[in-house]
């Protein structure tokens, strides 16, 4: 049984916490926040206990390992902290809201031992994860070209978007991580961004964009991102290849279809919330990471994932800017 900490009682905390508390091998020990009642009232939930203060998450003797939520810019701070402590680590994306901050740390980063594995969820997805297995094994030939649509219900409060790093940082980050688990190294970034939402323009970043991405290998990855969609969470994939294509639909509550005499192949809209979309991939995630811990073999992701994934959105955020491709040396 892992006894896991959490840190960071918003929205992702609660969804890392409901994982945690039914996972078999998972224990939820404490949770941590600052601000108000709120790790209070989430270890409520759950039976755990709370803290204000993260330093007594990294001195507490009955924590084996800390899922960091806290905001961007205490990611390093925390995941130093806690690799120190001995503790293995799940961190959230991204690692950092500025690559001066990895670079700054990367002499600590590269000394961690304890296991760290960063949170792109998407990687588990049992739908996504079965369109990669089946390109690896030569179902389509040659991968030569992959389209991940990412569209929210619906934008985050303003407030949020202000200090969130911007959409590449914030919402891309995690298609970055997929387009390179299935494509490998990046050479050439280009985007596009769209301002449809004056509220959201007014904090200086984008709440819709489409980027291409060319591998090494020649494959390009398309990416289409949008704050808002009347359908719900819009989260596909499409991988085409020489001899072939594959692709991986959004999921519904159910699989019924209507058809009478007003319409035809009806069907209920799209998963409305990120947790319930990918509830199982979170689960997968966990089961995952605690493998790693107990068996000390290699986290499925790495410090050097995040740490690509930002530089791909740090890229894509001075191509957006500037109108050009960004060449990735």
């Amino acid at each position: 049984m892992l006894n896991i900490a959490i840190i960071g009682a918003g929205r992702i905390g609660h969804v890392h916490a409901k994982t945690i508390a039914s996972h078999p091998k998972a224990r939820l020990a404490l949770v941590c926040d600052p601000f108000g009642d709120a790790a209070e009232k989430l270890a409520g939930e759950y039976g755990a206990r709370s803290c204000k203060e993260a330093e007594d998450v990294f001195t507490d003797p009955e924590v084996d390992a800390v899922v960091i939520g806290s905001p961007t810019p205490l990611h390093i701070p925390h995941l130093l902290a806690a690799a120190r402590a001995g503790k293995a680590v799940l961190c959230e994306k991204p690692i950092a809201l500025d690559m001066k901050d990895v670079i700054a740390a990367q002499a600590e980063l590269d000394a961690i031992t304890t296991p760290v594995m960063f949170g792109f969820n998407r990687r588990f997805d049992p739908n996504f994860a079965a369109v990669r297995t089946a390109v690896l094994n030569g179902r389509i030939g040659e991968l030569e070209q992959l389209t991940i649509i990412s569209r929210d219900p619906a934008a985050p409060p303003v407030e949020y978007i202000a200090v969130s790093g911007g959409i590449f940082r914030d919402m891309t980050i995690h298609d970055f991580d997929t387009a390179r688990f299935f494509l490998g190294d990046i050479v050439e970034v280009f985007a596009a961004g769209q301002n449809l939402d004056p509220e959201i323009e007014k904090t200086g970043d984008f709440d819709a964009a489409v980027v291409t991405l060319r591998a090494a290998s020649g494959a390009v990855a398309t990416i289409i991102n949008n704050r808002h969609c009347a359908s719900g969470y819009d989260q596909r994939l499409e991988a085409s290849g020489r001899e072939g294509a594959l692709f991986a639909e959004n999921v519904r509550p159910t699989t019924v279809r209507l058809s009478n005499g007003e319409v035809t192949d009806a069907q209920e809209p799209y998963l409305d919330f990120f947790l319930e979309r990918y509830a199982d991939a979170y689960r997968i995630e966990l089961s995952e990471f605690i493998e790693a811990v107990e068996s000390a073999s290699p986290t499925p992701t790495t410090i050097a994932d995040a740490v690509e994934a930002l530089r791909l959105a740090e890229a894509a955020t001075e191509s957006a800017t500037t109108g050009k491709p960004v060449r990735l040396a």
